[in-house]
């Protein structure tokens, strides 16, 4: 894969560059915000791993200008600032995944490689529908009631999953494995972030809530098969 890491600490740049071109990827770092921003919106990547606090336009900066763009390279915001509260802040800007400093190196690789490993969309059928939502899989286009629904390419690829499975449970685990191609529990409320924000894009006045929680299991979309 090409990886662009934006990261101004030289050691961590460099011990992050070493470990990736170890594992056979291709790695350009940038030393700041002005230079990661430049070659981010300049150049295809598979994977962008930037540091939050940078010298220039810091990590969510750049990252809600990417957005903003159009551009859906996948991004994991690294931090040494590890509150939930900074979590939810650093997904709500567009991000795909947050690590927190420090991080075994084992992590991150498997991080990058389960936001870099996207399946192809099946065409067949080329439109999923549950109930009152419908997902354009060509298109990569989500409505509600026939409204328009933004969403990011973590939410979009949460909401196929389910679409794929209406009225089945669906667990944690199965949407690590299913969503971020996880085989482990990252011991964050990755999930959970998800979710809630998927179910406020799909939120409307007057209408239930498509995704149901079954506690102590999982979640549903649709009524339980």
């Amino acid at each position: 894969m090409r990886i662009l890491v934006i990261e101004d600490d030289a050691a961590t740049a460099d011990y992050i560059a070493k470990g990736l071109r170890e594992a056979g990827h291709v790695v350009q770092l940038a030393r700041t915000g002005k230079e990661g921003m430049m070659l981010a919106a300049g150049e295809s990547w598979d994977v962008i791993v930037t540091d939050r606090m940078l010298p220039g336009p810091d990590g969510l900066t750049i990252l809600r200008a990417l957005r903003a763009s159009g551009i859906s390279t996948p991004v994991l915001v690294l931090t040494a600032l590890g509150e939930v509260e900074r979590r939810v802040e650093g997904l709500d800007a567009g991000a795909d995944d947050y690590l927190a400093k420090p991080f075994a190196f084992s992590e991150l690789r498997a991080r990058i490689d389960a936001l870099g490993r996207r399946p192809a969309v099946s065409q067949d059928p080329v439109m999923l529908r549950v109930g009152d939502i419908e997902m354009d899989l060509l298109r990569r286009v989500v409505r509600r009631a026939g409204q328009p629904v933004e969403l990011l390419p973590t939410e979009m690829r949460l909401l196929e999953y389910m679409l794929r499975r209406p009225g089945q449970v669906l667990t944690k685990t199965m949407l690590l494995e299913g969503v971020w191609d996880l085989n482990f529990d990252p011991s964050t409320n990755l999930v959970e972030v998800h979710v809630s924000r998927l179910r406020r894009k799909l939120a409307q006045e007057g209408q239930p809530g498509p995704i149901q929680t079954v506690r102590g299991a999982g979640y549903i979309l649709g009524e339980r098969g």
